[in-house]
């Protein structure tokens, strides 16, 4: 708490100066020296700023924030980031949110709005780490994202994975693509990222594992069927080039999918299963298959490991009891493929 100064104070604060010899408009015009600590650097806009957030970021991480950070640096681009109000912000999200694309899946832009605060708050939070502003003055930790709701994916009956496998295995330009495809997302619940970034020296055939590498930059041996592997294998060398380097999943010429090939395959099953397109199944749905039955089966700690959680959270003080290792994910994929694994105790 501070006080006024007592006319008394301020002349002996005048008589002090004028024995030094120092003008008081020095003192509000002084600054530190250049190379001093104290030194503040100049407040970025929005449109300096992007390139620099983005190059300190994954590629994958860069790209899905782009699109919100191209709309940031449209209404805000010149402007200084310490001017921008928590306000500003929240209207910026609402308006996100009013002109998102409307999908069969869209959830009335909730997830616009959601994801063009997320990417406000990366600036900020650099902003903050690089010591440029303090986070008592960030605006963009005082905007509310909004709640999300339940998700509607869910384990699939084996009747509906049936229905799916044999839709996949049977229509479409390249089902022996399809099918591998798809049987690698049920055998190892793996993310789209993980199966598309495999390459041929992440196989390890002796062990019957693939090194999964998929968001957050994490690495993680998974267990296969011997089955499975072999296939794995034999598409590598019918449609690779040779070198153990490159992306392993390959088209029949020979060039590399993409994320575009789960739209062309899950197109396919919703037109020809009604199910399926009521409930907008996509690739994800075969994790959320797996990992249900393997918890179910050998509880939450094995399912933890299986899909390749992280160990952070609010239930991380519990699950670092139950923590299990890879003996284990092995032996819940024998139980759930009907094959031995060498790894499965």
């Amino acid at each position: 708490m501070t006080t006024s100064a007592s006319p008394q104070d301020l002349e002996t604060a005048r008589l002090l100066l004028n024995r030094l010899g120092v003008d008081p408009a020095e003192l509000l015009t002084a600054s530190a020296p250049e190379d001093g600590p104290s030194r503040q650097r100049p407040m970025p806009t929005i449109r300096e700023w992007i390139p620099v957030v983005a190059a300190l970021l994954s590629p994958s991480t860069a790209a899905s924030y782009g699109s919100y950070w191209a709309k940031a640096e449209a209404v805000w681009g010149d402007r200084p980031m310490d001017t921008i109000t928590a306000t500003e912000i929240k209207a910026q999200s609402e308006i996100a949110r009013a002109t998102a694309v409307v999908r069969r899946n869209s959830r009335g832009g909730r997830n616009a709005a959601e994801n063009f605060i997320a990417a406000v708050r990366c600036l900020y939070k650099h902003l903050e780490n690089d010591g440029r502003l303090d986070q008592h003055r960030n605006p963009a930790r005082r905007v509310t994202k909004p709640r999300r709701n339940a998700s509607t994916r869910r384990a699939l009956p084996h009747a509906q994975l049936s229905e799916l496998n044999d839709v996949v295995a049977s229509t479409g330009d390249d089902p022996e693509l399809d099918a591998l495809l798809c049987r690698l997302h049920e055998e190892t619940a793996c993310r789209r990222g993980g199966a598309l970034a495999l390459r041929p020296r992440d196989l390890d055939r002796r062990q019957c594992t693939v090194l999964l590498r998929e968001k957050g930059e994490t690495e993680r041996w998974q267990p296969v069927s011997p089955t499975l592997m072999r296939h794995l294998i034999a598409h590598g060398e019918e449609r690779g080039n040779g070198d153990r380097e490159e992306q392993l999943l390959r088209y029949a010429n020979g060039n590399p999918i993409t994320k575009r090939r789960y739209d062309y395959i899950f197109r396919r099953v919703q037109a020809e299963l009604d199910w399926a397109r009521a409930l907008q199944v996509s690739a994800h749905w075969l994790r959320h298959t797996t990992l249900t039955w393997v918890e179910r089966n050998f509880g939450i700690g094995v399912a933890r490991a299986y899909a390749g959680h992280a160990d952070t959270g609010s239930d991380l003080t519990t699950t670092s009891y139950v923590k299990a290792d890879i003996t284990e994910v092995a032996a819940a994929l024998a139980a759930l493929t009907g094959e031995p694994h060498p790894l499965a105790a």
